[in-house]
């Protein structure tokens, strides 16, 4: 059995102390210990007063995600020995308020994301049985309607710093995923949400979003937005 190191970036605003990493010893037996895992044993065995989210343990809630070595993850599908050393570095997610150690306050992204309207306007009643989509157009949602809501990407993004305006990468991918969607009636009204200087064009295009722990391409998305929004400007209409 070996053992791994923690370096656990602890944040606690009420104590009045700065933010300050620890380390903590974690026991590896070899069997697939994850990153929650370890942050499991930490809180169960060594101190009960770290601070993390988690839920699912199924990489599907978004709620563990973290900076993890250099790099924004979900704890409870990253394997430590994917690292090959025996020290894992974690940071909570940043341009968001921290609360304690890893958990962070994600109102601004919540307020950003809600802003794009983030469900279904097919602008008719409801159909008898469903509203028809063929598998080509199923298909091309494929790239973008995999989101779980982590905000790795807007963790990741220098803009979301530098502008508390700034959709951010998550609500931008989510315009680009219902105006790509046959069966939504508001593409037009999403559009106008993007437009503007705190949208799509706001992005510097520095592709620090592309770190989607679902494979996701937020600058793509973004891009396509962009397209979208030219096309309108030039040739007029949706």
């Amino acid at each position: 059995m070996a053992d791994v190191t923690f370096n656990i970036l602890r944040t606690d605003p009420d104590s009045g102390r700065k933010p300050c990493f620890q380390k903590f010893t974690v026991p590896d037996d070899g069997t697939g210990l994850t990153v929650l895992d370890g942050l499991n044993y930490i809180l169960e065995n060594l101190d009960g007063s770290l601070a993390f989210r988690s839920s699912c343990r199924s990489a599907v809630c978004g709620s563990c995600a973290m900076h993890i070595n250099g790099r924004h993850r979900l704890a409870c599908n990253t394997q430590v020995a994917l690292f090959k050393t025996p020290e894992v570095t974690i940071r909570p997610l940043a341009h968001v308020e921290v609360e304690k150690d890893l958990c962070v306050n994600m109102d601004k992204f919540w307020e950003k994301y809600e802003h794009v309207t983030p469900y279904l306007i097919p602008g008719s009643p409801p159909p008898e049985k469903e509203r028809i989509q063929s598998q080509e157009d199923r298909e091309e949602l494929d790239v973008v309607i995999d989101c779980i809501q982590c905000a790795s990407c807007y963790s990741a993004c220098p803009v979301t710093l530098s502008s508390n305006e700034y959709l951010g990468p998550a609500a931008l991918l989510k315009i680009d995923r219902f105006v790509r969607d046959i069966r939504d009636a508001a593409h037009n009204q999403r559009l106008d949400k993007a437009d503007g200087p705190y949208g799509a064009w706001r992005c510097h295009s520095v592709f620090a979003c592309q770190c989607c722990p679902k494979e996701l391409d937020p600058p793509r998305s973004i891009a396509y937005v962009k397209r979208r929004l030219m096309r309108r400007r030039l040739l007029g209409g949706e």
